[in-house]
């Protein structure tokens, strides 16, 4: 759930006893059960890890029904419904088993790792879902074939149209075209006139309840200045990056032990060392410092600028933006964003969890997410997001935005884990705001860690441009928990939940 901010509370969660119910074969259900509970997407989310955990092996797998607002968890048994009716949920019987899914996908990869091929596990059919493109035919059909059939009603197979590869592009045209630092014009906001100054009398000022970077008041006096300082701290996820002949997006500003970077695809960080904000590179954003492809696809690119405040926010175009203050595991169901330099913001679902992809040339990326969002080349990196919850970077998949199709995405908590990163760049939020009696421009924005913030006012009596900012905090508040009292004695150990990244 969230790595920084906390868990929230599920409202009422009083488990409730006594619960019948009758399972008279598999695929039963407690759907229409009047305990059931109505959850946001989010507490859903908390619960169903925790009933997982503690169900263990009579557990295989959860996910959200949208539509009803209603947590499903699978079970194998009728002892385990009755744990999962009475937090509220609805239990699900179901016949294959955590185990069962999970080496099924082992199968297929010893057995069927064929290019043009991706498959997750999906708690809605309790199966393993796999996916062909349009070049998997003739001998690589009848390896894929021979091993799906061999597990019978563990999996199911599906064409796709297109071809999966990643989504990184060249340095074509984009939904930024039109901006000359090639950076989202909502994340950079008006281009300041070089010769503005900031007044001397700017100032930071700091919430009571955390220090304020010393670096917040240098950004706040830049973007009252202009130039080069306000295009990179404008830059936000979803915003055009560019690495030599390679175009991909922007995915989350965040910070690591106090220096601004930011997370973008790993197949981009291949690509390039280092990363700009306009096509000819006249506005170098930093450096890569990690890179992880395949396997995994993320990498982290450090701000050259150490003084660098970033808005921790997404461009969802048209001038608006959305604050991201938290991150959050995916989960089956949840409703989701994303943004890139290409095709803008699109939205919906995802649909499968621990996703293994063959992009082709030995490109396997495994544990990702899989989601009916259309994405395109030069989205690669972008965000991923579920209202103020960074969820995944775009990796890759088939199709487009005229059609559709698959893309996947490297889960942003993974990432965040292995950086040794956080949501937010550069230690505490930062705000400016500029006064200019001629003309002003100014961009909300939301930066740096939970509780924090800092001010600056910068007047200029010629032209001004800034961005404002606003520090993102989010509440933390206690979950109905499960503790291993509520669930009935299992034999064996606990299974990891697959379903959960």
């Amino acid at each position: 759930m969230n790595k920084r901010t906390g868990v929230i509370a599920v409202a009422g969660a009083a488990a409730i006893a006594g619960a019948a119910i009758l399972l008279p074969s598999a695929f039963a259900s407690s759907e229409n059960n009047p305990t059931t509970k109505a959850f946001a997407p989010e507490p859903a989310a908390e619960l169903g890890s925790a009933l997982a955990t503690a169900l263990g092996d009579s557990a295989a797998g959860w996910y959200y029904n949208a539509d009803a607002k209603q947590l499903v968890v699978n079970v194998l048994d009728a002892n385990a419904a009755k744990t999962v009716t009475a937090k509220g949920a609805v239990a699900k019987v179901v016949q294959n088993s955590t185990a069962e899914l999970t080496s099924a996908t082992q199968t297929l990869k010893t057995t069927a790792s064929v290019p043009g091929t991706a498959w997750s596990v999906d708690p809605k059919t309790n199966q393993v879902s796999v996916l062909a493109d349009s070049t998997v035919t003739g001998t690589k059909w009848a390896t894929l074939t021979k091993a799906t059939n061999s597990l019978g009603g563990l999996v199911t197979v599906k064409r796709t149209a297109g071809e999966f590869k990643p989504f990184d592009g060249g340095n074509g045209k984009n939904k930024n075209n039109g901006n000359s630092n090639g950076a989202a014009a909502t994340g950079a906001g008006a281009a300041a006139d070089p010769s503005a100054t900031a007044d001397p009398a700017a100032t930071a000022t700091a919430a009571p309840s955390a220090t304020a970077d010393p670096s917040a008041a240098a950004a706040a006096g830049a973007a009252g200045a202009g130039g080069n300082a306000a295009a990179v701290s404008g830059v936000q996820g979803g915003d055009a990056i560019f690495g030599g002949n390679v175009r991909c997006s922007l995915g989350f500003n965040v910070d690591v032990n106090g220096a601004p970077a930011f997370l973008t695809a790993g197949h981009c960080g291949n690509d390039a060392a280092t990363w700009s904000a306009d096509q000819a590179g006249a506005t170098q954003l930093g450096t890569v410092s990690v890179t992880t492809f395949p396997v995994s696809d993320f990498a982290l690119v450090t701000y050259d600028d150490a003084a660098t405040v970033p808005p921790s926010s997404v461009d969802l175009g048209n001038g608006q933006t959305q604050a991201i203050t938290q991150a959050v595991d995916a989960s089956v169901g949840l409703a989701v964003q994303r943004s890139g330099s290409t095709t803008g913001l699109h939205g919906g679902t995802v649909t499968g969890l621990n996703a293994t992809v063959n992009y082709g040339n030995g490109d396997i990326v495994n544990g990702l997410i899989q989601t009916d969002v259309c994405a395109e080349a030069g989205d690669s990196g972008g965000p991923l997001f579920a209202s103020d919850a960074a969820v995944g970077l775009t990796s890759g998949g088939s199709g487009d935005c005229t059609v559709g199709g698959e893309t996947f995405f490297q889960p942003v908590t993974t990432a965040l884990a292995t950086a040794g990163a956080t949501i937010g760049a550069g230690g505490a939020g930062a705000s400016a705001t500029a006064t200019d009696t001629a003309s002003a421009a100014a961009n909300a924005g939301a930066a740096g860690d939970a509780g924090a913030s800092a001010s600056a006012t910068a007047t200029d009596t010629a032209s001004a441009a800034a961005n404002a900012g606003a520090a993102a905090g989010a509440a933390a508040t206690a979950t109905d928990s499960v503790s291993p009292s509520d669930v009935p004695t299992q034999s064996g150990s606990n299974s990891t939940n697959s379903f959960t990244n």
